[in-house]
């Protein structure tokens, strides 16, 4: 019988901006692309599952805000990627000097 498939364990702080803040899932490729095509045909079942980040909700919104879910499947599917943008980049180097409890209006 195959291992059951493990996520990654929450961290203590947000794998983005470093703040203790509370902490969401954010999958690195979208669960709403899994069954399209272009993304079964480049990633195994076992790595569109567990491939996420914990993000606090300033970030992992900020990140939807800037890329499709297409673009974060093909792209930014990765911490290093997702920083490689300027844009988001300039981001969490803001928020990461806020405390924990600051919330971004939008």
């Amino acid at each position: 019988m195959p291992e059951p498939l493990r996520l990654p364990a929450q961290p203590p702080a947000c794998e983005l901006c470093a703040r203790d803040a509370p902490l969401t899932r954010h999958h690195l490729i979208p669960r709403s692309v899994h069954n399209k095509t272009y993304v079964q045909k480049r990633y195994a079942k076992s790595e569109r599952i567990t491939a996420t980040l914990w993000l606090c909700r300033a970030c992992h919104n900020q990140v939807h805000r800037l890329f499709t879910e297409k673009e974060l499947a093909l792209t930014y599917n990765n911490k290093e990627r997702l920083l490689s943008d300027e844009r988001l980049s300039t981001f969490v180097s803001w928020l990461s000097a806020k405390p924990a409890g600051f919330h971004p209006r939008h």
